[in-house]
């Protein structure tokens, strides 16, 4: 039996097994199994994890398809909330979470525990990089986008039309293209962003490793980058996806970015393994 949390951030759902309760394992089979959405518990990625001090710890991130991930902001959010929970965290503590991408500080800025388990945090999401691209597709067309790095890599596309879709074709279709594009060494998350105002813009998200998701926290991270940087959007920039709201405060380059959005536990409980 493997004791397993589960939390979602904005409709972005992570399991978080410690690795002690997972050793020897393989944890990409133990992934696979444990996020099928009909015949396991259902995630889109888990969060393994091991204390390495009273408010910090390590996690090592596996997406739904077994695949290791560098960082996901809402899964790095989902672990702070468990963490939150497990000592007891007020509004104003700080927790240090180590990522493949780097140190992670996420600030408590509220708890809610009545009827249920929830926080808002603030994440530091380190210092984005960004620059234009063209990427060609198997057809011969041409599509620009921004590449950005928020630890882990991301093509974000602005749209105009409200399906989100470029050159009438389906934003899916476009993001499973791109993502396993040669142009990427090890695939990249892409993003569709509709600018909405200089205050607020609207996204879709085709995650490397899962496919479309409700949300992402370096998938909102890196539309604001863009958004920001390229397109003169206001360094306060609320961000709209499917699973709900989150908010993006960036300086401009140079500067470390930080997200705010709510996380919420789920429930507790011990998977059948074999």
């Amino acid at each position: 039996m493997i004791p397993f949390a589960k939390a979602h951030a904005c409709g972005n759902d992570f399991l978080i097994v410690t690795e002690d309760s997972a050793a020897n394992r393989d944890f990409a089979e133990l992934t696979r199994r444990l996020c099928a959405r009909n015949t396991g518990v259902g995630a889109d990625g888990i969060e393994f994890f091991a204390w390495i001090g009273s408010k910090c710890g390590r996690v090592r991130l596996h997406n739904a398809d077994g695949s290791i991930a560098e960082i996901s902001g809402n899964g790095t959010r989902c672990v702070a909330a468990w963490m939150s929970s497990m000592i007891g965290a007020k509004a104003g503590d700080e927790l240090r979470i180590e990522t493949d991408a780097g140190l992670r500080i996420c600030r408590i800025n509220n708890v809610l525990a009545d009827g249920g388990y929830s926080v808002e945090v603030t994440t530091g999401m380190g210092i984005p990089s960004s620059a234009r691209k063209i990427v060609t597709l198997a057809d011969g067309r041409s599509v620009e986008g921004i590449a950005v790095s928020t630890g882990n890599p991301h093509f974000v596309i602005v749209v105009e039309d409200p399906d989100f879709s470029v050159a009438r074709n389906a934003w899916q279709t476009i993001g499973a293209e791109i993502c396993a594009h040669s142009d990427f060494l090890h695939q990249t998350n892409v993003e569709f962003v509709r600018i909405l105002s200089p205050e607020e813009i609207e996204i879709r998200i085709f995650e490397r490793g899962v496919g479309p998701t409700t949300s992402s926290g370096t998938g909102t991270s890196a539309s604001a980058t863009a958004a920001i940087a390229f397109h003169a959007c206001a360094s306060n920039l609320r961000v709209l996806s499917p699973g709900g709201a989150q908010t993006v405060s960036w300086r401009g380059p140079g500067s470390e970015l930080e997200l705010t959005g709510p996380a919420t536990l789920i429930a507790r409980g011990e998977a059948w393994c074999g």
